[in-house]
């Protein structure tokens, strides 16, 4: 675990990430830049700063557990943990190629680090739910992270796991909802309104704590907050955007699932300060 507070030195992390998954889906000329930039804060915040994992042990007994379940965001956590020395970032520039290991969505059986294979929307919060009942049973002191999209919460899986979470009264399990307002077909409270989803996880029995999800030091101090509740688990609801730091893919549906052209890659690049 890297445990730093130096806010910093997560912002250069997390501007590697945006700029990595660009990167990659502007190599495969496919993927999700919407949602993986409006998570980059949030991964750096976890993968240098809060995650007990280690990468040259990543199997190791007692380790904390990450599930993306918002899974087309993955270039993002690729980022993350080639960030993090689980392989060489350059690797993930075959995203999505026949034959890499790097796919579109994370695949648990190929990746380093990727703790369960996920895509279909709300099946890795479920799954998330499950690994934290088995660390209670195994009295494992590990964690269960598992960061899901505002869209995402219209399955109704992800709310039958709530239930089963509080029921369970899983204290181990760490829910963060990238709040960002869109989706593919628009904004969400278009397509079929979520909210309030602080007030949804409170009345399924969860601590719920709302932050700026591109501030750190909420972030960092949310996670601590999480730690010292017990008996029930923790939501926090991170307020996003979607395309975050790359202007013209700010607050945009139209980058949900886009690649960036050669153009406009450079400029992305440009605004998130230079690929250097």
């Amino acid at each position: 675990m890297v445990n730093t507070n130096n806010y910093a030195e997560l912002a250069e992390k997390a501007r590697r990430i945006r700029i990595n998954a660009l990167k990659a889906i502007h190599a495969a000329k496919s993927g999700h830049p919407g949602g993986s930039l409006s998570s980059a804060d949030i991964l750096a915040t976890l993968y240098f700063g809060e995650l007990n994992i280690d990468p040259k042990n990543p199997k190791m007994a007692d380790r904390d557990k990450f599930v993306l379940s918002k899974g087309h965001a993955v270039p993002a956590l690729y980022a993350a943990l080639g960030e993090r020395g689980f392989y060489e970032v350059n690797e993930m520039m075959t995203l999505r190629q026949v034959g890499s290991k790097f796919q579109g969505h994370p695949n648990m059986s190929k990746v380093p680090g990727i703790e369960m294979s996920t895509g279909s929307l709300g099946q890795g919060f479920s799954a998330a739910v499950g690994m934290a009942i088995a660390g209670k049973i195994d009295k494992n002191p590990g964690r269960v992270y598992v960061l899901t999209g505002d869209g995402e919460l219209q399955e109704g899986i992800v709310w039958e796991a709530a239930m089963q979470a509080a029921h369970r009264k899983l204290d181990n399990l760490v829910a963060i909802v990238d709040l960002n307002g869109l989706q593919i077909d628009g904004k969400v409270s278009d397509v079929k309104c979520v909210c309030p989803v602080d007030e949804k996880f409170r009345s399924f029995g969860w601590n719920v704590i709302n932050v700026d999800g591109h501030n750190f030091e909420e972030l960092t101090t949310a996670f601590d907050e999480a730690k010292k509740c017990g008996g029930v688990p923790t939501a926090i609801i991170a307020h996003t955007h979607k395309g975050k730091g790359v202007s013209f893919m700010e607050d945009n549906a139209g980058w949900h699932g886009k690649a960036p052209s050669d153009e406009e890659l450079a400029a992305a690049i440009e605004e998130l300060g230079g690929d250097n």
